[in-house]
């Protein structure tokens, strides 16, 4: 892409709806005088006696517990050097956007016009009432050292300059497992580092806590390396890492070093170079935005090198955002008064460890690859590896605690608590959706699977069996082996432990395939069907042969569907599996809106549902939610129409299912016909409908008097208004089966498994 073509496109996204990249929204209401009152004067006065009385409960009554203040002045931005304080802008905005979305941490950008160390000192020092951390960006070297050490002195609160320390971290995590890769051993490695700004001398010092041994260090500026005797361009920082050594060019340095680190400029290591260093070499080029030497370059030196780089089309990319932002998390939740060695320390550990983790499908797609497995082109997890959250800041939290810089003690925390905080605070479904989670492991039932080479059905039964909601069936017919499973899941990079944990049944070697054909020939003989082609269904179509298993208590559900259209998955089911008596089978979604739970039907099976089929499957739509919340249902049957509004057939069709629903069950919550912009606003319906029975209650179940306007509605919600949506769940069969929308993530398979565990224990219960 041309300079020119990124300055239009990167202009353009600046624009916008509204300028910049960043901005502040309330976090409470403010609509009413009681609110106002409450917000500002004369209510705000008595929070402010508290915080008086006690500074420590900013940390409860303000957003000083999760903001951080993102300061620089411009002396040292990027790779553009001294542009300016307001040029800057753009770059700290942009800091603020990570924070935010990798760690939901507010920011405030904060662009000073001050040049002089001891005045910047000054001026960032008395921001410490308003912020709980602050992360020094783009700051000259080698006054970014000065300003940090006296900032580390004046201020209770964590201060962290990123281009330091948090290239020091995602560094050395990438290092550790370099390390184990090669089978090098730390303390014996020759490092030369080439450049002697805040991120060389910092990455420096803290491989030293690595276990990098201080005279192995050969450290180059731009005048070559920095020994002892040089007087030209030396300060503290530079003398700290003379050496005696007769080595004076990055050529001379390189003669057999294990590790090269570069924070300088392009292309300043040569392949020749490359083949001086040592037998397996490490090779971190980090100039930006082109390192020291191309991947390909490194490569064809010596084949055996490990490459990491700043950017993402190279693997192994060093980025910083694996750091930052969790280890401000870490250390805001623990209201700790400093990032300490210990706390950097543990994230880089944590780093590398969650390089050796099963990648989740999510990453996967965002890098367009099948899979990702821990070896020397993956070091790192990717930056938008979004489980980074939930390693690092954990880790990092544990070690505020430890090393005492915590103001909190081990007794206030709760390891597993914190991290199921940190996945609700990301995610706020998961609060919500850990609820049906829970329901499921209380009694993990025996689900049969038949798409089972599938990658996002074995990621999903893999991350399912970690979470203990499930007992998994594998069905498979003609060729099928255990050992094509097991060659899938090498080859996916999953966990090959899981194996273990599955039963595998080949209909073809089943003892009771023969039961199940004749049950399947005694149903279907008056429907065309003969004694062979049962026997061939059973033998040769897992889904049938699953429904068949489930019917007969031999497993306790089935999920389908991912490599079907809708209508070719639920087949087997509405042919093998029987009916509620006198039910409807439906298809409902959970959808979690705002952290609550709604149910939506029928989303997926009746096209024109009759008054009397719209009864019953609001009935079954209210015992599901029942079941699974353990609260009451309140149940709004939806049309165009409110109340008699309308007189069209299809208005009158739902307000006679609203009367027959009534009669037959009174003890449902229901009403209708109802618009669905009036049924989930309570104030509308208290305002114009307060007769109405749904008046005073919050609507919780959905029923629509179509599937065009369930269907739309619902995938409407999901793609536009941000809800999450787990589903199609069939309702009205005696036992359960799930047939999945064909491309189902898996995460989305992941949470059908836990509705398919707690829906089969509901069915058990009747």
């Amino acid at each position: 892409m041309s300079n020119s073509r990124l300055r239009e496109e990167a202009l353009k996204y600046h624009l916008g709806d509204r300028a910049g990249k960043i901005e502040v929204r309330p976090t409470k209401p403010l609509k009413t005088q009681k609110d106002l009152s409450l917000a500002y004067t004369p209510g705000v006065a008595e929070v402010s006696l508290v915080l008086a009385e006690d500074p420590k409960t900013a940390y409860k009554y303000t957003a000083k517990g999760n903001l951080v203040a993102v300061v620089s002045n411009g002396t040292a931005v990027l790779g553009l050097g001294n542009i300016g304080a307001l040029a800057s802008k753009p770059v700290m905005e942009g800091k603020g956007n990570l924070f935010k979305t990798f760690a939901d941490i507010d920011v405030f950008d904060i662009e000073v016009n001050e040049t002089d160390p001891d005045k910047l000192v000054d001026i960032i020092a008395s921001l410490e009432p308003t912020f709980g951390g602050i992360n020094l960006e783009d700051i000259k070297a080698p006054e970014c050292f000065y300003i940090e050490e006296k900032l580390r002195e004046k201020m209770n609160i964590p201060v962290f300059h990123d281009d330091q320390h948090g290239t020091a971290v995602i560094s050395g995590a990438a290092l550790l497992n370099a390390l184990e890769i090669t089978g090098k051993d730390i303390s014996k490695c020759k490092l030369v580092v080439n450049g002697a700004g805040a991120a060389g001398v910092a990455c420096a010092k803290f491989y030293m806590t690595l276990g990098i041994r201080k005279e192995n260090i050969i450290m180059l500026d731009s005048r070559g390396v920095i020994y002892k005797g040089r007087e030209a361009g030396m300060n503290k920082y530079k003398e700290f890492f003379a050496v005696d050594t007769d080595a004076r060019t990055l050529e001379e340095a390189l003669e057999g070093a294990d590790i090269f680190l570069g924070v300088s400029k392009a292309n300043v290591l040569t392949e020749e170079m490359v083949k001086r260093m040592s037998d397996k070499p490490i090779i971190f080029a980090m100039a930006n935005p082109d390192p020291e030497i191309t991947y390909d370059r490194a490569k064809n030196a010596n084949p055996n090198v490990i490459m990491g780089t700043g950017r993402s089309d190279y693997p192994n990319q060093i980025n910083n955002v694996l750091a930052f932002p969790f280890l401000f998390r870490g250390a805001l939740d623990t209201l700790a008064t400093q990032i300490n060695d210990e706390m950097m320390m543990a994230a880089a550990k944590a780093l590398a460890q969650l390089a050796k983790e099963d990648v989740p499908e999510s990453v996967l797609k965002a890098y367009g690859v099948e899979n990702l497995k821990f070896g020397p082109e993956y070091i790192l997890p990717k930056p938008f590896d979004p489980r980074a959250l939930f390693y690092v800041a954990p880790a990092v939290a544990e070690a505020a605690i430890k090393s005492g810089v915590a103001q909190i003690d081990e007794s206030e925390f709760d390891l597993e608590e914190y991290k199921e905080q940190l996945r609700e605070r990301l995610d706020k479904t998961k609060s919500v959706t850990r609820y049906i989670y829970n329901k499921a492991k209380s009694d993990p039932k025996r689900v049969v699977f038949t798409e089972t080479t599938d990658a996002n059905i074995l990621r999903a039964v893999e991350s399912s069996l970690e979470e203990g909601t499930v007992k998994p069936i594998f069905i498979g017919a003609r060729s099928f082996t255990r050992e094509d499973v097991a060659k899938r899941i090498k080859e996916l990079g999953l966990k090959e432990s899981m194996l273990d944990k599955i039963e595998f049944i080949d209909p073809l070697y089943y003892d009771k395939t023969q039961k199940y054909a004749e049950m399947l020939y005694e149903d279907r003989k008056r429907k065309g069907i003969t004694r062979k082609e049962a026997t061939y269904i059973m033998e040769h179509r897992p889904n049938y042969f699953a429904a068949m298993m489930v019917k007969n208590g031999d497993a306790d559900s089935m999920i389908i569907g991912e490599t079907y259209n809708y209508p070719a998955g639920v087949r087997p089911v509405l042919t093998v599996l029987d009916k509620e008596e006198g039910s409807v089978v439906a298809g409902l979604y959970v959808m979690i809106i705002k952290n609550k739970i709604y149910v939506f039907a029928d989303t997926t099976v009746n096209i024109n549902p009759t008054s009397e089929e719209l009864v019953v499957i609001a009935k079954e739509a209210a015992c599901f939610y029942e079941d699974l919340t353990d609260n009451k249902a309140v149940v709004a049957m939806l049309s165009f129409s409110n109340f008699g509004s309308n007189n069209q057939e299809e208005a009158k069709k739902v307000r006679r299912a609203v009367d027959i629903l009534k009669e037959k069950h009174p003890e449902i919550v229901v009403d209708g016909e109802i618009q669905a912009n009036v049924a989930v606003d309570r104030d509308l319906i208290d305002q114009f409908y307060p007769f109405s029975d749904l008046a005073n209650k919050n609507v919780n179940v959905l029923i629509f008097p179509n599937l065009d306007a369930a269907n739309i509605a619902y995938k409407l919600l999901y793609k536009m208004g941000g809800a999450y949506p787990i589903g199609p769940i069939l309702v009205g069969l005696k036992q359960s089966a799930h047939v999945l929308e064909m491309g189902s993530t898996s995460s989305m398979i992941q949470d059908m498994i836990a509705i398919a565990s707690f829906d089969a224990q509901r069915k058990g219960c009747k």
